[in-house]
């Protein structure tokens, strides 16, 4: 039986909202889904991951979040014994045992284990872990109101070289740190500089400014966000002048608006970097027309996938 047809046949469920998690064949409650140590997704951090998240009982985008997690897999030369639309009734059958109308939902592979005394990576055996919980904000709704205080990190974002960051990883110590020196300085995020004196991006964000009328984000050495390439395509689609290029540090730092993207928070207004006020102290109407939009966007059948929670 294949995993849509289990689903399907799988008989009613108590709602579980705390969150409801898959692997190895069975759907359990999040806490009891381990990962083992010897894993080398944790002991090397060799792991990708993807996160999409529904809104009012839908999925928002999440073809384009299935695109990703599947390229990064084949970047890193992982393989799962789930085709694509299994993967998608996966997440939707974890939704559906929790119940939530608005939930964080991860599917990751790890690079497993390989036989005991082997190291070769090609005899590891991947594992795909799927879950979903209550939505997961990284800046509140109060917050994002009055808008988020940044700093610029000190050191760099590791290299795209070393670690392709258009690969979703774990690879989050340099952003780690990071934070502690934003949370030192007074500020709740922080936003890191390339090796060459440009923006990057930050723990689990795309970095935006919107520099004389014209909203700019960084082209190289990040994540290409689902939220950042909505953000891009509510531009274009408004008319609304969007550059996607390198955005030095300088010209960043005195931008006219900014503004941080996220499948976990959407839009998020900037309002003080590194102790300076942008604008009045308030969201910039660019950030908020912008913001405006992309949860109009929530309700269009074209970038929404409904949920389907039974009877």
């Amino acid at each position: 039986m294949s995993i849509d047809e289990a689903v399907r046949a799988a008989p009613a469920q108590t709602l579980i909202p705390t969150g409801v998690g898959f692997a190895d064949g069975d759907y359990k409650p999040v806490e009891q889904i381990n990962v083992s140590v010897l894993d080398y997704g944790f002991t090397r951090s060799d792991v990708t991951y993807d996160v999409v998240h529904v809104w009012d009982g839908r999925f928002f985008r999440l073809e384009h979040h299935l695109d990703r997690f599947l390229a990064s897999m084949a970047g890193l030369r992982m393989s799962i014994p789930h085709d694509r639309d299994a993967i998608r009734s996966i997440l939707m059958e974890c939704v559906r045992r929790t119940g939530l109308r608005e939930a964080y939902v991860a599917m990751l592979c790890t690079r497993g284990r390989p036989p005991a005394g082997v190291r070769d990576l090609r005899q590891c055996r991947n594992r795909f872990v799927a879950y979903a919980l209550p939505f997961i904000w990284i800046a509140s709704p109060e917050k994002q109101q009055s808008g988020l205080a940044a700093a610029i990190a000190s050191r760099p974002r590791i290299a795209p070289q070393s670690v392709d960051p258009t690969i979703k990883n774990y690879h989050w110590l340099d952003m780690e740190r990071s934070l502690f020196e934003a949370y030192d300085a007074g500020a709740d995020t922080v936003i890191l500089p390339s090796l060459d004196g440009t923006v990057t991006e930050g723990p689990g964000f795309n970095a935006f400014a919107v520099v004389n009328g014209t909203v700019v984000t960084p082209d190289s050495g990040v994540l290409e966000g689902i939220t950042r390439q909505t953000v891009i395509d509510i531009c274009r689609r408004n008319g609304i002048p969007v550059e996607v290029r390198a955005v030095p540090l300088a010209e960043f730092r005195d931008a006219d608006e900014i503004f941080l993207t996220s499948t976990a928070g959407g839009v998020m207004p900037v309002t003080r970097l590194d102790g300076r006020i942008l604008g009045n102290g308030a969201p910039g109407a660019m950030t908020m027309r912008i913001r405006d939009l992309y949860w109009t966007w929530h309700r269009e059948e074209a970038e929404t996938t409904p949920v389907d929670y039974g009877g």
